[in-house]
């Protein structure tokens, strides 16, 4: 998915996306929803917006120029972990798992086209896996 889509209106390019981001089409979506983030979630979040300035990390658009906040992207996927056996879901949500994305960058992490070593080093994570 790293090349750009070219659609013939904005009604056609919402219906990809709608298509393309949602349910099995959707890069998360692994056969089923991990619902809702829980506990922790929310701080997290605004820990990890005011470390990196409400700006994306990786392209460095900015929330004024972005007209809201970036998103917050889970390096690690919440999903695993929900699968593992040793970790609870919460386990997700700490400062050195979150970064802040524009959401075309977050797209382009969600499908794997910027690895979760670029997105620490933009943030100034040291890696604690």
């Amino acid at each position: 998915m790293d090349s750009e889509v070219t659609l013939c209106s904005p009604d056609c390019r919402h219906e990809w996306l709608s298509d393309a981001f949602s349910g099995d089409g959707h890069p998360n979506w692994r056969g089923g929803d991990t619902g809702n983030y829980g506990q922790g979630w929310n701080a997290v979040r605004r820990e990890a917006l005011e470390r990196d300035e409400y700006e994306c990390v990786h392209c460095g658009i900015g929330s004024e120029s972005l007209g809201r906040n970036p998103d917050v992207h889970h390096i690690i996927p919440v999903r695993a972990f929900v699968k593992s056996n040793r970790h609870e879901k919460t386990d997700a949500h700490t400062i050195d798992n979150v970064v802040s994305l524009c959401p075309s960058c977050h797209r382009r992490a969600e499908f794997g086209n910027i690895e979760a070593a670029t997105l620490r080093a933009e943030a100034n994570i040291v890696n604690s896996d």
